[in-house]
């Protein structure tokens, strides 16, 4: 049997790999061997990792090569976000203050991938402990948006989407607290998952936000995405929030018939961009096209959304990361002190970046004697009342569809001076995430933007539980677009 050569494989889909793989007509090695050489020649270029270890995959790849059993992802490479433990690996959120932390023993999500075949090469890099919404707030360096490397390709899950979108791996896996997976997959040209909150096992993840963190997925086709959260979700005894309802089995369908689909006024107004606009329209029309009866309504709430995600959000990540402190987690620095208090002080400071002391600092102060009652607690009913919202819209619909984010991918540097104005990129993201809703991120038509051509996205929302429903969806609407198919000129870039 003739075999393909090594680099044919940056054109396959993690399900096509993986049965090329099981047949024989592929060698593992040679794959695992070619992306490791692809990743480390276009590192420089896209600062996609934080952490190769090719070693370690090869050796890996060896194993599979012979093995008897071949599992659903038998030799896939994948990527996995620097706060996700792979035992072994460095996984330092992308944080000065864990330089050098290998963790002892890997997260369920990623086990569970593993026992499939796969084969993690490296962690990602990311925005530090998954706060920014850009990949500049990595504490070594900005990721690179491989479609225009000027841009950023989105965050926190930068390193993840610039892998996939690069042709490093044809999966990875990142986290979405916020939009962190739905918003790269908009600016990288990606399809990505956010899951029902719960659906996936968080243990082995480093929290932001324990309310509102999800391990998600990246990658270049729906049914990919489809695979990996049919591995990963299931309960899971170590962790008391995972839940235990099974995943339900959905008939993949050629088109919408009979299906209702809400578009809300709110979101489409929040689009800024004349071209995304209109990418967007394209993505209202496709669904008409397959069958899908459209209705306009209303989400007022979702002008409240990004300020009640910010004041939740950063309470949560004031509380989570208090254990950073360089005597139970991180390095610990030299204080100018001898006391306990001097040296977390120096320790947290040199540790943290500029980003996370913001949002240590504003949640800390939403808690502080005399503002936790106006802030966080009415935070919380807010976030109560967009539960309800959601809630009164699926008696009119069965799903929404809505864009991803107002305007294609943002100019390196852009924006870091002006926090808010980064916020405000996660506004179409943040509603979904305070429901702990199932959305799938599905590509649109590519915009002209700034005397280029940058690709766009749109979001399937869908009811608790209803995790597949929103991937099939999806997949129709980018069936019917054409863009299921769509390949980042960094295809074919060279390693």
């Amino acid at each position: 049997m003739t075999r393909p050569t090594p680099n044919t494989w940056l054109h396959l889909d993690a399900t096509q790999l993986a049965h090329e793989h099981r047949s024989g007509a592929r060698s593992v090695v040679d794959t695992i061997a070619a992306c490791c050489a692809r990743s480390q020649r276009l590192q420089p270029r896209w600062n996609a990792f934080l952490a190769l270890d090719c070693e370690r995959a090869l050796a890996r790849a060896h194993t599979l090569e012979h093995a008897a059993t071949r599992g659903r992802l038998h030799g896939v490479p994948i990527a996995v976000k620097a706060n996700l433990a792979v035992e072994g690996l460095e996984s330092s959120c992308a944080s000065r203050l864990l330089v050098g932390w290998r963790a002892p023993y890997t997260a369920t999500a990623v086990a569970r991938l593993e026992a499939e075949g796969a084969v993690v090469i490296g962690t990602t890099n990311m925005d530090e402990y998954a706060m920014g919404s850009s990949g500049e707030s990595s504490a070594f360096g900005p990721t690179r948006n491989p479609w225009d490397e000027a841009r950023a390709p989105g965050g926190s899950s930068s390193g993840s989407a610039a892998a996939v979108a690069g042709h490093l791996v044809p999966l990875a896996l990142g986290t979405d607290t916020g939009g962190s997976v739905r918003q790269p997959a908009a600016w990288c040209g990606l399809a990505g998952f956010k899951p029902t909150w719960g659906r996936i096992s968080r243990y082995g993840l480093v929290a932001y936000a324990s309310s509102l963190d999800c391990v998600a997925p990246l990658a270049r086709s729906m049914r990919d995405l489809d695979l990996a959260l049919d591995i990963m979700a299931g309960p899971d005894a170590r962790d008391a929030t995972c839940s235990p309802t099974a995943l339900h089995e959905s008939v993949p369908f050629k088109d919408l018939q009979g299906l209702v689909l809400g578009v809300p006024h709110e979101w489409r107004a929040a689009l800024t961009d004349g071209p995304s606009r209109a990418a967007f329209e394209a993505c209202v029309e496709a669904a008409r096209a397959a069958g899908a009866r459209i209705v306009e309504l209303s989400l007022p709430l979702t002008r409240h959304a990004v300020s009640c995600y910010y004041l939740l959000a950063t309470v949560e990540a004031a509380s989570n990361l208090a254990r950073f402190d360089g005597l139970r987690y991180g390095v610990r620095a030299a204080a100018h002190s001898s006391s306990l208090a001097a040296s977390i002080a120096a320790s947290r400071t040199q540790g943290f970046g500029a980003e996370v002391k913001r949002r240590i600092v504003l949640g800390t102060y939403a808690l502080s004697a005399g503002h936790a009652e106006a802030w966080h607690t009415h935070a919380a009913k807010v976030r109560t009342l967009v539960c309800r919202e959601f809630d009164e819209a699926w008696s009119a619909c069965d799903a929404l569809l809505g864009p991803t984010t107002p305007f294609p991918a943002i100019r390196l540097g852009e924006r870091s001076n002006d926090p808010l104005s980064l916020y405000a990129c996660d506004a179409l993201t943040t509603p979904v995430s305070l429901a702990g809703l199932p959305a799938a991120a599905l590509r649109t038509p590519l915009v002209e933007h700034e005397g280029g051509q940058l690709p766009t996205g749109a979001q399937v929302v869908t009811p608790h539980g209803a995790d597949r429903l929103a991937l099939r969806i999806a997949e129709v609407l980018e069936t019917q677009l054409g863009t299921q198919a769509l390949l980042s000129p960094a295809a074919e870039v060279q390693a």
